[in-house]
């Protein structure tokens, strides 16, 4: 465990982060898990230690390094859409415990794996919630709710646009990671985010410090209500994006 904390805390440093004690743990103990409930369910294609590190855990937390995205705005109340296995939303947390984070996934076995995950790293003001974000995003409770919402690797900036913007809350943003480049899926998006409320700030590309690894942040800021009639009912948003 040693040698695993000393390549945890030497990629993180090689990426312009340094760790604390607590969240080295932390991070070592997301690591073990994922890797031992990833035998019992698809939660992740990659195991292997280096590559959790740096292809999740620094991905994730890679939009610390956007020249577009304020601190301020980092820590407040966030939404992860499409979790996943609690990414990008749990390194997030783990680097930044003053946020405030909603969880949230349509795949039940992965919010039991995440609210264990939850419970092991004693991570405080966490919610997980299992649904689709089409339902949620019409729920009170949670539209328009959210100083920011993340979503990584779920579906494409039309239909991503639809499930996200509407938990935004005006004058809050919505981030998109996207591996590589993605432009003409962005072009593709822009009647999309503006029918929604939103307005494309920039399209952010750079590579991760200490990898090869490539990024494209694209942001968006809430300027206005989402219309009541969206996000559409569940599975329209991918079956019909709107483009434009």
């Amino acid at each position: 465990m040693e040698e695993k904390e000393a390549v945890l805390r030497e990629s993180f440093e090689q990426f312009g982060v340094s760790l604390t004690d607590t969240q080295s743990q932390q991070f070592l103990k997301f690591a073990e898990m994922l890797v031992e409930w990833n035998q019992r369910m698809n939660l992740t294609a990659i195991t292997d230690f280096r590559e959790i590190i740096w292809k999740h855990f620094i991905d994730s937390i890679s939009i610390c390094k956007s020249r577009n995205v304020s601190r301020e705005t980092l820590v407040s109340k966030m939404i992860d859409v499409g979790c996943g296995a609690g990414f990008p939303g749990i390194p997030l947390k783990i680097l930044f415990p003053d946020i405030k984070l909603t969880c949230l996934d349509s795949v039940a076995k992965r919010m039991l794996f995440l609210q264990e995950v939850i419970k092991e790293c004693k991570l405080k003001n966490v919610t997980v919630i299992h649904g689709r974000a089409e339902d949620f995003g019409q729920d009170a409770k949670f539209r328009e709710q959210y100083r920011i919402c993340v979503s990584r690797a779920v579906a494409n900036c039309s239909t991503l646009s639809e499930y996200c913007l509407p938990f935004v809350q005006p004058g809050g943003i919505f981030v998109a990671y996207k591996a590589g480049q993605a432009q003409e899926e962005i072009a593709e998006a822009r009647k999309a985010i503006k029918v929604f409320g939103g307005e494309l700030e920039t399209a952010e590309e750079f590579t991760i410090q200490g990898s090869d690894l490539r990024r494209t942040f694209v942001i968006c800021r809430k300027v206005q209500h989402t219309p009541k009639k969206y996000p559409r009912k569940a599975g329209l948003p991918e079956k019909s994006p709107i483009r434009g």
